[in-house]
């Protein structure tokens, strides 16, 4: 779908050349990348969030103020060119709470491709940062508006259709779509020189490496979203406010905007940028600081529930940081990499996971111990038992890496698991580590879980952590999660194999930096109800700080008192003040872990009754889920009748509109945006995950493609409705060279038939 998504990106520039904006014009028309440039990686897919006016008949495209001339166009675009809307000016507000962000953006954008007689749909793009989750979406135009809500799956009001995969979705993990309007919606579509205020909501993650946080925002708007002429003004608002949740000094680093302060407090910051630009930003809006404490800190956040939760239970946040001083002072390792190489592994694949694996191996300190098991349906052992990091054996793996990294087979993932735990049980004086790598689902999952937590369960003083990474979205990303919460490990995914590289080595980075294993909480045991996500809590690393929270009922204690071990097998312990939460939403921060970790749960026990918590906990927080579809909702303005079923809703969406001057809303439901329970059938053909599926061969070469990228192509069939269609979609040149030669011919058989009659005959 990306793929398709930058053609269509780039058709609809190659089409923004008819626009004619008169001589006094400061805007150069889009230029297609250079030669050099296509070959560097130059990519169409959205850096910064956009919308695309979505171009079917070529002919519509002109100038809505200022029309032209423009030479007749034959045939139509199948599949439908994206012209990216001029901007006419953006707002951003960021909202950063202890490691997530809250990111609203306002825009205004013009649809200033098409006649003004003319409509079309827009689509709009939003590219998120690091975990990035969509949170809702609303556009205004003229007599409409469009926005999108949660509804459970299983809702007896039931949406009214359902919308194709390419109108709403993610066409990537972290860049998310929709159209708007939906033509299954209504017939009525934007106008040519609309104007379009939308706001977009979504939340991300920060990054932490080396005692910094950093906010990175795809904020990144292309030369040709700038207005044409010198007297448009262009306004760029950016508002940052940054609470850690702590009562230490937050330490200023970097930013890639220039930002005026307005706030400092203990824990707190306050930037505004508010100015008229000359270009919209070229780059993302990046932000870097840094907490003031060289050694583990951390606070515990209490909360009520909010007004309308399907849990009345109270709400406490735990989080820790590591600290700057904490770096040195690690574990040593004793780690086992299991490897996945069934035959959807194939390609580039396994030669990137194998890439992250060496880039793994090389980081592993002289002292350490390592392993590594590949697996299909059977197993295949580097070593019979651990191996010492040093050179030489570094290069020898290497060596056993590329000569028995054959993807082939099936996929069987309880017997190499079992053979690392027991390689692991003897690892004395390490922290035991198994880093679980696949790309499959199996049909034994559950019973996997359950003998894996027997075994973990029963050892001794430190047991083996379980990491878990999944590529692609035919494994059970719900299994993994399960198996690395009863490992005290962690799990990361890549669901876009383009990054199997950068995503592996940040697991690796913070599995094997753990510094305080054996976490738990003292004296919290004696409290009613209580629920802890996730249920073992995982090892602090240098790498990432740690947050455990969850709902309780009862008194929570003054003093939160935590313990863990060193790696020098002396104790820690360190005590956290409770708080209450006065501004800070822990209910939305904590949110999205619990909906996941319940998901895991509700997988494995099937239980009916926790998905309908989960179904109820994503329409409330507007994080989607499993068991939700977000649907698209349209309101057009007008009277309507009292006795309106959604009048209530349609208030709750618009605020200060009244009610009786709305029409009934009508709904569409998008595609579910969940990452889903694997695919197992797909695991058993070994289909590689990224993999779509293979095209008709087109049986004759496309003749031409024109500036419009109108053209049709030659298609391999008789029947007369495909030679209608390949017809309807031909240029000028192709129906010139098509009708000579039908003429040719035609005269050919004409002289055949004359021959035939008359040739055998004298006069």
């Amino acid at each position: 779908m990306a793929e398709d998504f930058e053609a269509a990106v780039e058709d609809g520039l190659r089409l923004s050349k008819r626009i004619y904006f008169g001589k006094d014009r400061a805007v150069a028309p889009p230029k297609a990348p250079a030669a050099m440039e296509r070959a560097a990686g130059h990519s169409y897919l959205p850096a910064s969030p956009m919308i695309y006016a979505v171009i079917s008949d070529p002919a519509i495209v002109d100038n809505p103020d200022m029309p032209s001339y423009q030479p007749h166009v034959h045939g139509r675009c199948d599949p439908p060119a994206l012209i990216p809307l001029q901007m006419n000016g953006v707002s951003l507000e960021v909202d950063s709470y202890l490691d997530t962000a809250f990111v609203t953006l306002t825009g205004s954008w013009r649809v200033h491709c098409v006649m003004g007689n003319r409509s079309c749909d827009c689509r709009i793009a939003i590219p998120m940062g690091e975990q990035g989750s969509i949170l809702g979406v609303e556009v205004d135009v003229p007599r409409k508006s469009y926005s999108t809500q949660l509804i459970a799956i299983d809702n007896g009001s039931g949406p009214q259709k359902v919308a194709k995969i390419e109108d709403g979705g993610f066409l990537k993990p972290h860049i998310f779509t929709l159209k708007i309007p939906q033509a299954s919606v209504s017939f009525s579509f934007i106008d040519g020189g609309t104007n379009l205020s939308v706001k977009l909501r979504w939340s991300q993650k920060l990054f932490y490496d080396d005692g910094q946080f950093t906010l990175n925002i795809p904020f990144s708007f292309p030369e040709y979203v700038t207005p044409a002429g010198k007297k448009i003004s262009k306004r760029e608002k950016i508002q940052l406010n940054v609470n850690s949740g702590s009562g230490t000094e937050i330490l200023c680093k970097t930013t890639s905007h220039p930002l005026k302060e307005r706030l400092r407090q203990a824990g707190k910051l306050g930037f505004l940028h508010d100015s008229d630009v000359l270009t919209w930003s070229r780059c993302d809006f990046v932000f870097t600081y840094a907490i003031s404490s060289n050694h583990a800190s951390g606070s515990v956040l209490l909360g009520p529930p909010s007004l309308h939760d399907v849990d009345h239970r109270k709400i406490f946040c735990c989080y820790l940081y590591p600290g700057v001083q904490q770096k040195e002072k690690v574990f040593s390792r004793a780690v086992v990499f299991v490897v996945d190489i069934s035959g959807s592994m194939k390609g580039k694949l396994l030669d990137d996971t194998k890439n992250a694996l060496f880039a793994a191996l090389s980081k592993i300190n002289p002292g350490d111990l390592f392993n590594v098991i590949a697996f299909n349906g059977e197993i295949y052992l580097f070593s019979s038992s651990l191996e010492s990091a040093t050179a030489g054996s570094i290069e020898k793996v290497t060596q056993w890496v590329n000569l028995n990294f054959v993807a082939g087979g099936g996929t069987n993932i309880l017997l190499p698991l079992n053979q690392a735990i027991k390689m692991l049980s003897d690892s004395s004086n390490y922290i035991p580590i198994v880093f679980l790598i696949t790309d499959g689902a199996v049909e034994d999952e559950r019973h996997i879980y359950d003998a894996l937590r027997s075994r973990l369960t029963d050892q001794k003083n430190v047991c083996p952590r379980v990491c878990t990474f999944g590529i692609g979205d035919f494994c059970n990303h719900y299994f993994l999660r399960m198996l690395a919460t009863i490992g005290r490990g962690h799990y990361d995914s890549a669901i876009d194999v383009d990054s199997i590289e950068v995503r592996m080595e940040g697991l690796f980075a913070r599995a094997t930096s753990i510094f305080l294993a054996n976490i738990s909480f003292e004296n919290i045991d004696e409290l009613d109800n209580l629920e802890v996500f996730p249920s073992r809590i995982p090892d602090l690393s240098t790498k990432s700080p740690l947050i455990v929270s969850g709902r309780y009922s009862g008194t929570f204690p003054e003093i939160l008192k935590v313990k863990g071990m060193l790696p020098d097998t002396s104790y820690f312990s360190l005590e956290l003040k409770t708080q209450e939460a006065k501004g800070i939403p822990i209910d939305k921060i904590v949110a999205k872990q619990h909906i996941e970790l319940l998901t895991a749960q509700a997988w494995y026990s099937e239980s009916k009754e926790l998905e309908e918590k989960i179904a109820k906990m994503s329409v409330q927080n507007a994080i989607a889920s499993e068991y939700t579809h977000m649907v698209l909702l349209e309101t057009a303005e007008g009277k309507t009748s009292a006795n309106s079923t959604n009048s209530k809703q349609v208030s709750n969406r618009i605020g200060n509109k009244k009610t009786e001057d709305i029409k009934p809303q009508q709904v569409i439901v998008l595609n579910n945006i969940g990452l889903g329970f694997g695919n197992i059938d797909a695991t058993k053909e070994n289909i590689p995950p990224g993999s779509s599926e293979p095209k008709l061969p087109e049986a004759a070469e496309i003749f031409i493609k024109a500036t419009s990228n109108c053209c049709g192509r030659l298609c391999g069939h008789c029947c007369c409705p495909c030679c209608i269609q390949v017809c309807s979609r031909m240029n000028d040149q192709c129906a010139i060279v098509l009708t000579q030669l039908c003429g040719a011919m035609a005269c050919l058989g004409c002289y055949a038939c004359c021959e035939a009659c008359c040739g055998g005959h004298d006069s």
